[in-house]
């Protein structure tokens, strides 16, 4: 017995050396080290968050964007040993990444990434308000890995490529540069424009950069925020969309010159179209018409002015409602599941539509709530 001992010892102190910072230590240390033990993954500590994950044996790049949710109200002494069983039980988690505090408790949230995005919706679904504790609901929602940043003040005469070369100068990570052209002026653009970069880490590296006082883009002084993040809609309902978002027309083109246009592989086939200022919604009696006309379409000129021709996006109008019932507006409740959905374009259509700015406007809050005063004047049938 007593010549085990030294064998004994040395293995405990061998394993205390494979546990990793952040969980040597811990309060729940043996909890931690246990479902390791069980699952093959690694824990690790670091700039304030514990991650676990990724999977044993994962090779090649992590899942796409749309795989991560964010869970709050997490309770200060619940870590990881009580959590991954709840998120492990609706799909397979890519990486667990717990905000820490220096104490050694959690800061109260989590991102949580899994392997595939059907297995993040079903985990929003399921496990938004999980009771984790006697009275202690989580809070599920999918994550935005935001990557692209509204920047302001830039003058109107610059060109996509200037912008690009201009930022790329400044900013590391660019991928893209999206300007939209001044409705009333097509050489100008509108003053702002959307910076798309490699990653969110990127992004924010590059926003911190651009902060006003900081630097200057051709001696402007500049405006940067975050973009508002492009709504992910379930292609199980793009499959269904048979309306066309029509960007960059000319003011003066009207709404029977496009259904023309849109209307010539088959005529017939345009039920309405719905222009406002420089920009139009085509509604097809077909999606294979709407595909067809947006295929042939988009990237060709009418009336002079190059157009962009996308489906366009549903986003769930009774979110909109509730949001805008609890600030005080009037809800109301669609008939009928296509009345449900209101269509996603420029952040000011939807405030054209009426719905409340703080849901859809970002720091181009004022821009938009101009173009509403717009809208109400020109279009009082708006809400038709």
């Amino acid at each position: 017995m007593t010549a085990e001992d030294p064998a004994s010892s040395s293995t405990m102190s061998n394993n205390a050396i494979n546990i990793p910072d952040g969980v040597a230590g811990a309060s729940n240390e043996a909890a931690l080290v246990a479902l390791m033990e069980r699952t093959g993954y690694s824990m690790v500590q670091e700039n304030g968050q514990r991650k676990y994950g990724p999977p044993p044996g994962w090779s090649g790049q992590s899942p796409p964007r749309g795989c991560e949710i964010f869970v709050g109200k997490i309770p200060r002494d619940v870590y990881e040993d009580e959590l991954v069983p709840i998120f492990e039980s609706v799909g397979r988690i890519y990486e667990m990444r717990l905000m820490m505090d220096f104490d050694g408790k959690n800061r109260g949230y989590a991102f949580v990434m899994y392997t595939e995005k059907h297995e993040a919706k079903r985990a929003v679904r399921d496990l938004n308000n999980y009771e984790v504790r006697p009275g202690r609901l989580l809070g599920v929602c999918s994550s935005v890995d935001n990557c692209r940043l509204f920047i302001g003040g830039i003058p109107k005469t610059k060109k996509r490529e200037e912008i690009l070369d201009e930022v790329s100068k400044v900013t590391e990570g660019v991928l893209d540069v999206i300007v939209y052209a001044s409705a009333a002026d097509k050489m100008k653009n509108r003053g702002f424009a959307f910076v798309e970069y490699e990653s969110h880490r990127a992004a924010a590296m590059a926003r911190r950069k651009l902060m006003p006082g900081r630097i200057q883009l051709w001696g402007h002084q500049i405006a940067v925020d975050w973009a508002e993040p492009e709504i992910d809609v379930d292609e199980d309902v793009m499959e269904t969309v048979k309306i066309l978002y029509v960007r960059n027309l000319m003011m003066e083109t009207s709404e029977e010159t496009i259904r023309q246009v849109f209307s010539q592989w088959n005529p017939g086939c345009v039920e309405r179209v719905k222009k406002i200022r420089d920009y139009a919604f085509v509604h097809f009696t077909s999606r294979d018409d709407a595909v067809l006309a947006m295929d042939h379409l988009n990237g060709t000129e009418v009336e002079g002015s190059c157009i962009e021709v996308t489906l366009a996006k549903p986003v769930d109008k009774e979110q909109y409602s509730r949001q805008k019932a609890s600030k005080g507006g009037v809800s109301t409740t669609a008939e009928t599941t296509q009345q449900n959905y209101i269509y996603q374009c420029d952040p000011y259509t939807l405030a054209y539509y009426g719905y409340p700015y703080n849901t859809l406007i970002g720091p181009n809050r004022d821009y938009f709530v101009k173009v509403l005063e717009i809208c109400v004047s020109a279009y009082p049938s708006a809400q038709e």
